[in-house]
C-alpha cells in the first residue's frame, strides 16, 4: 500500500525549519555554523533560500543574549535552553527585529515549527513583545563568559569593540596576488583591497582570473611579517590557503602541511585558479618532520578562533574555557615540535586567530624561556595599516575596535622569532 503524500508546507516554512535545525546544530550540539549549513539545508531547493537560512541563524548568534532577554521578560519563568519554543521565537523575533521582515510573516513562518501547548506560548510570547515595541539594542550584548575574560584582558573598550565589531557582518578583504592598481576597493596596505560586505563574492572582477583570493586584512599579517623571498618556508597548518597564496605570490619556496586532506584540496585549487605554485604535503605536523631546515616557518595554529566572531559569530556559543586550554596545548607542542625545522638566521612566525592571551602573548612567553636559540624581532610599522602599531614588546595583537572607522580587523596575535645563528 502506498505511503499518503504529505502535504507541502506553507511558502517560508521549510527555510525556517532549516534554520531552527542550523541553530540547534551550533546551540545544543556545538557544531560550526558552516559545517552544519548544508545539511540543515539539503531539502531547500533555492540558492536563495539557503541564503535566508544562513542570514537568519548569523544574525541570531549575533544577538542571542539580548533575544534570549527579551524572551525571559514576557514569560512566568525562563524557558529551558534547548526548548523548542525557545529557539523558534529567537528566529521569530531577530528576523522582525534585525531583518525586517513583518511580524505577521515571521510569526506564521515559525508556527508550524512548534506543536501544542508551546505553539500558544510562541504565539502569546511574541504578540506581547510585538505590542510592548520591543527592540534590540544597538550593540549586541556579548555572552558572559567572553565579556568578562575580554574585559579582563583588553578593558572596557576591548569589550565596547567587540560589541560593535559583532554587530553588523564585516566587509570583504581582499589579497592580490601581484601588484595592480586595476582591483576596485580600498587599499589599507599593498596587495590589498577592502569592499563592502555585501558584494556577492562571485561577482568580484578578476575571480576567475585569479588575480586575488578572499582573507582578512589581519589574516594577512603573519606572512607580511616574514617578507619578500627567496627561500624555503613551509606554511604549517596551511588551509584554507592564504597564507600559503601569499609567500608563493611574495617568491617563497613554499611546503604546504595540513592534517585535512579535504581543507589541502581547496588550496591546491586556488593554487591553480591563481596561477601561482607550492608542494602540497597531508600530514600530523605532531608525527611530520621536513628533509632538512628551512629558511622559514609560518605557523597559524589551530586555536580557539575566538578572534573571528566577527565573520563567525558561532564561536562565542561553541567555545568553552577547556576548548581554549586543549588548543593551548596543542600550540605548546606544535611550537617544542618544530623548533629545530628553522635554519639558524631562519624565521619563525607563530600566529593565532585568537583574542586569548593563553594562546597568543603566553605562548611566546613560555617558547622565548625554554629556546634561548631565540629571539623576537619586533614588526615594523611598515608591514601594518596606518594607525596600527606593534606592542612594544614587537608582536602584533589586533583587536575588535581597531580600524572601526574603516571596516574594522579580526582578532589575531603574530609574533616574528629569528634563530640566532
Amino acid at each position: 500500500m502506498a505511503r499518503p503524500q504529505l502535504a507541502p508546507e506553507p511558502p517560508g516554512v521549510p527555510a525556517r525549519r532549516a534554520a531552527l535545525r542550523l541553530l540547534d546544530a551550533v546551540l545544543r550540539r556545538g557544531i560550526a555554523l558552516e559545517a552544519a549549513l548544508d545539511r540543515a539545508t539539503s531539502d531547500l531547493d533555492r540558492r536563495e533560500d539557503r541564503g535566508l537560512v544562513h542570514a537568519i541563524v548569523s544574525e541570531a548568534l549575533r544577538r542571542l543574549p539580548d533575544l534570549d532577554a527579551l524572551i525571559d521578560s514576557a514569560t512566568a519563568r525562563p524557558l529551558p535552553e534547548d526548548a523548542k519554543a525557545r529557539f523558534a521565537l529567537r528566529i521569530a523575533l531577530v528576523q522582525v527585529l534585525s531583518l525586517g521582515t513583518p511580524p505577521h510573516a515571521a510569526i506564521s513562518t515559525v508556527l508550524p515549527l512548534v506543536d501544542g501547548g508551546p505553539r500558544k506560548l510562541v504565539h502569546g510570547v511574541f504578540g506581547t513583545l510585538m505590542r510592548k515595541g520591543a527592540t534590540l539594542p544597538e550593540l549586541p550584548t556579548l555572552p558572559a563568559l567572553f565579556h568578562l575574560r575580554w574585559e579582563a584582558a583588553w578593558g572596557e573598550d576591548g569589550v565596547e569593540g567587540a560589541r560593535a565589531a559583532i554587530a553588523t557582518p564585516p566587509p570583504i578583504d581582499l589579497s592580490l596576488r601581484g601588484d595592480t592598481t586595476a582591483a576596485e576597493g580600498v587599499e589599507l596596505l599593498p596587495r590589498h583591497r577592502r569592499l563592502p560586505g555585501s558584494v556577492p563574492v562571485p561577482e568580484i572582477p578578476g575571480f576567475a582570473e585569479g588575480e586575488w583570493w578572499v582573507q582578512d586584512l589581519a589574516a594577512s599579517l603573519p606572512a607580511r611579517l616574514l617578507g619578500e623571498g627567496p627561500g624555503t618556508v613551509i606554511d604549517l597548518c596551511a588551509a584554507p590557503g592564504g597564507k600559503t597564496l601569499q609567500l608563493a605570490a611574495a617568491g617563497w619556496d613554499v611546503t604546504a602541511l595540513d592534517v585535512s586532506e579535504k581543507r589541502l584540496a581547496r588550496v591546491s585549487e586556488n593554487l591553480e585558479r591563481t596561477g601561482l605554485s607550492a608542494r602540497i604535503v597531508t600530514a600530523d605536523a605532531l608525527r611530520w618532520k621536513p628533509e632538512a631546515p628551512v629558511d622559514a616557518l609560518l605557523i597559524d595554529a589551530p586555536c580557539s578562533a575566538t578572534g573571528i566572531f566577527r565573520r563567525h559569530p558561532d564561536v562565542l556559543h561553541r567555545v568553552r574555557p577547556s576548548v581554549i586550554a586543549e588548543a593551548a596545548e596543542v600550540q605548546a607542542q606544535l611550537l617544542a615540535r618544530t623548533a629545530d625545522w628553522v635554519k639558524p638566521g631562519g624565521r619563525l612566525v607563530y600566529a593565532t586567530c585568537s583574542l586569548e592571551r593563553e594562546e597568543g602573548e603566553a605562548q611566546v612567553e613560555r617558547f622565548l624561556a625554554e629556546h634561548p636559540d631565540y629571539r623576537l624581532v619586533p614588526a615594523s610599522a611598515e608591514v601594518l595599516p596606518a594607525g596600527i602599531e606593534p606592542h612594544p614588546r614587537g608582536w602584533i595583537r589586533t583587536l575588535p575596535g581597531m580600524l572601526a572607522d574603516q571596516g574594522g580587523l579580526d582578532g589575531f596575535f603574530i609574533a616574528r622569532m629569528d634563530r640566532i645563528g
